[in-house]
């Protein structure tokens, strides 16, 4: 699995933010049987960058907490089988790795919700990524049932790599 960060902005998150990122993306490949390795990037940027980047992605004018962009669509939310290993769309053709995609993370945002929700920035950075990850598999939350889903597969995800609130 290759995990690409790149950082910017002052803010500073409290912990071994690649350690974290790491963990939680083996555990969401590991949950959902993803058959290959895969590729996946992390932005840690500022609110108003994440604020720029919605209105442009999502014509939202207010930062967020994280942005998700997958590389591929799903006939249904986790399922490989319509991955082919010879598509060049989906594999990056030096490594042969799936391409899963890219997720944003606000780094102001993590440490203010840490604070509102009364848990770590740590434990607050797990959780978006791995509710970034299940959107890069193809799972969403505008349904009641879809996010039931995702909510249980979010929680599978944070126990196995014993971040608990």
């Amino acid at each position: 699995m290759s995990l690409f960060i790149e950082e910017e902005g002052g803010t500073a998150l409290p912990y071994d933010d690649e350690e974290t990122a790491r963990q939680v993306v083996e555990a969401a490949l590991e949950l959902e049987n993803c058959p290959y390795e895969a590729e996946v990037n992390l932005l840690l940027t500022t609110d108003k960058e994440i604020h720029r980047m919605n209105m442009e992605f999502r014509q939202i004018d207010r930062p967020t907490d994280v942005l998700s962009f997958p590389m591929i669509e799903y006939e249904t939310p986790g399922d490989f089988s319509g991955i082919r290993e010879e598509s060049d769309d989906f594999f990056d053709p030096e490594s042969g790795e799936l391409l899963l995609g890219d997720i944003v993370i606000s780094k102001d945002k993590v440490m203010f919700q840490a604070e509102q929700y009364g848990h770590s920035p740590r434990r607050e950075y797990a959780f978006l990524i791995a509710h970034s990850m299940l959107h890069l598999f193809g799972y969403d939350h505008m349904e009641d049932d879809e996010r039931r889903i995702m909510e249980e597969r979010q929680r599978r995800i944070m126990e196995k790599v014993h971040i608990l609130r």
